[in-house]
């Protein structure tokens, strides 16, 4: 029996509703008064799960207070909904119509509810996040000084860059603290860094934007990822596999640190050898690269997991 879905199209100040059946369509100011309204009408239509696409967070708030309504969400990818649309003929866009072709996109993928995150991992995220912006801030203050000529330009970027490298300071000490409290966490990290060049900043990057590590299999992690290169085979055409789409953080990330790893691990060395003298392309090289410690990561977390689980 097909579910009765909600598509929910997002914006800043607004929440477009369109109920899959009976066809229904509100809508709701994307704030707590009007989410609360927002659920109220999924109960009142028998919603089984409300769907709305992840848009740069302005979708955040709302997925996680219809949860606490008692309404179960799903986040899904934009790009997929709009070739979904197309495809389907609707080349129209408008919020009725954008909401409606999310809960038939949803119905024909047949997606499931996507569980919150924990208060924990909410505040991880974004300790994570702003770390990473401080860290930017803060090379671009650098950059500016070493151009700068004047003494009292110095001294203003003088004043700037100490006031970030305080904040930054500050950021990983509470960062080290969340994963140290937690005791899963805590094991995870100490896994991770079993793996010589796997430092601090990318254990908790790892815990932030990649919690499914060790829960999802080796294939299913690099889609997520986005480290998975993508078969484009038609007949007899063998065509050039690319990676798209994945978390951009994490894969940034591998890509930094598994240049770091193959230094010292000679599994890593011997696939860059590998690789290198078959000619192949520096970004190849550096995605397989990634792969491979994406791969070992995945299966390290997993065997913590697991050995964490039975322990307790």
């Amino acid at each position: 029996m097909t579910k009765i879905i909600c598509g929910v199209d997002v914006s800043k100040s607004r929440l477009d509703a369109a109920v899959s059946s009976p066809k229904a369509f509100a809508s709701f100011a994307n704030d707590a008064s009007g989410i609360a309204a927002l659920a109220s009408f999924c109960r009142r239509h028998g919603v089984e799960l409300a769907v709305m696409e992840a848009t740069g967070g302005f979708e955040r708030k709302a997925f996680l207070l219809l949860w606490e309504e008692g309404v179960a969400s799903a986040l899904v990818n934009p790009r997929n909904v709009r070739c979904f649309a197309e495809a389907m003929g609707a080349m129209e866009k408008t919020d009725p119509i954008d909401a409606a072709m999310i809960a038939r996109f949803a119905i024909a993928k047949d997606i499931k509810p996507m569980e919150p995150p924990t208060k924990a991992q909410q505040r991880l995220k974004a300790l994570v996040a702003r770390l990473r912006q401080v860290t930017d801030d803060l090379t671009v203050q650098k950059q500016r000084r070493s151009a700068a000529a004047d003494d009292e330009t110095l001294a203003s970027l003088d004043e700037v860059i100490a006031l970030l490298k305080r904040q930054s300071k500050r950021l990983e000490g509470e960062i080290a603290s969340m994963i140290d409290d937690d005791p899963l966490w805590a094991k995870l990290a100490e896994t991770f860094r079993s793996i010589k060049g796997v430092a601090g900043r990318t254990v908790a990057r790892l815990m932030a934007d990649l919690p499914e590590i060790g829960v999802f299999d080796n294939k299913a992690v690099s889609k997520l990822v986005g480290l998975a290169p993508l078969a484009d085979d038609s007949g007899r055409r063998s065509g050039q596999r690319h990676i798209r789409g994945g978390r951009a953080s994490v894969r940034s990330v591998l890509f930094l640190v598994a240049e770091i790893a193959r230094r010292f691990d000679d599994g890593l060395a011997a696939l860059h050898r590998r690789l290198t003298e078959a000619g192949k392309k520096k970004m190849v090289v550096r995605v397989a690269l990634a792969h491979k410690l994406l791969v070992r990561l995945n299966a390290k977390a997993r065997d913590a997991r697991a050995e964490f689980a039975n322990a307790t």
